[in-house]
């Protein structure tokens, strides 16, 4: 799983001049799932991107997590986050999961995170969409298997 969570003041995800989500303050997650992803992985960057305290607390240091801020959450599924492009020019999209099995397992995240975050919105899986947002700070967080490693 690849994660580029993106600390913002606001974010919004349109596909063919519908907005199909829209958020103030909180997080932009584009989402990467991967062919060896699980539920199981899926919790693990869940639990670990809800928990993060990227928010600045009243000293101005990051010390707050989304909750702590009463943020909103955006999911925005990306297969191209598992672009390899070490041969030629054109990106090889082997490693990503497969369609059906990811759309599944982007629901359940998405799922999960309402069960913790009161406002959850998402794009569509597979859709050709835009999105709009502006990075507070700017901050970004990259999860992935080197900045994360998951617990077995």
């Amino acid at each position: 799983m690849r994660i580029v969570l993106q600390r913002v003041q606001w974010a919004k995800v349109e596909s063919e001049g519908q907005v199909l989500g829209s958020i103030g303050l909180g997080y932009m997650a584009l989402v990467g799932i991967g062919s060896e992803d699980t539920k199981d992985t899926a919790d693990q960057y869940i639990r670990k991107m809800l928990n993060l305290r990227i928010f600045q607390d009243e000293n101005g240091k990051t010390n707050l997590s989304l909750k702590d801020v009463g943020g909103s959450l955006l999911l925005v599924s990306q297969f191209t986050l598992y672009a390899d492009i070490h041969k030629g020019n054109r990106p090889s999209f082997v490693k990503a999961g497969d369609p059906a099995a990811s759309s599944e397992l982007f629901d359940y995240m998405v799922d999960k995170c309402r069960e913790t975050v009161p406002d959850v919105q998402c794009g569509s899986f597979g859709a050709y969409m835009q999105v709009s947002l502006c990075n507070d700070g700017p901050f970004t967080v990259v999860m992935d298997e080197h900045a994360f490693p998951l617990k077995h």
